[in-house]
């Protein structure tokens, strides 16, 4: 049991497994940069209506501001959460789901935290463009901004940051 286990967790485990592993660091990051956005969303940087699904749920109360300023702090937000969550995805992608040694750790860390700021970019102008033009809650543009980030850089940094 305990090398079935060991097989599971390391690096040449069957790809469905090696996807799954990568979900569930994904979901802690992601629960991570969530946890972030929402706390600096809230105390520092306005960004949520007072309609806010989350908020209601919450039963917490946030003053209204135009939808420039929010789409422009939701960014700002996004932009707070990225940094820990990147830093803690890549050690454990590094750890439990992918194989180091196709470039320099060096390189490989500036190849994981480029691809995953250019995701980043694409995925805060969409969720930009969703809270502008669309008027849409926060809560679910930023929904959209994770799941475009999510799905790029699983295929990045599998065919391109790390051996497979």
């Amino acid at each position: 049991m305990i090398n079935f286990l060991k097989r599971q967790l390391g690096h040449d485990a069957h790809p469905m497994m090696q996807f799954i592993k990568y979900a569930i660091i994904g979901v802690m990051v992601t629960a991570l940069h969530t946890a972030i956005f929402y706390v600096a969303g809230y105390l520092f940087f306005p960004c949520f209506k007072p309609d806010d699904i989350v908020f209601r749920i919450l039963n917490l109360s946030v003053e209204p501001i135009s939808e420039a300023t929010r789409a422009f702090n939701a960014t700002i937000c996004n932009a707070i959460g990225f940094i820990p969550a990147n830093v803690t995805c890549y050690i454990l992608n590094r750890l439990f789901v992918f194989k180091s040694g196709r470039h320099h750790v060096a390189v490989e860390f500036l190849l994981f935290f480029s691809i995953a700021a250019l995701c980043i970019v694409i995925a805060t102008a969409v969720q930009h463009a969703l809270i502008v033009h669309l008027q849409m809650q926060t809560t679910f543009a930023f929904l959209i901004n994770i799941s475009i980030s999510l799905a790029i850089n699983f295929a990045m940094r599998k065919f391109v940051v790390f051996k497979r």
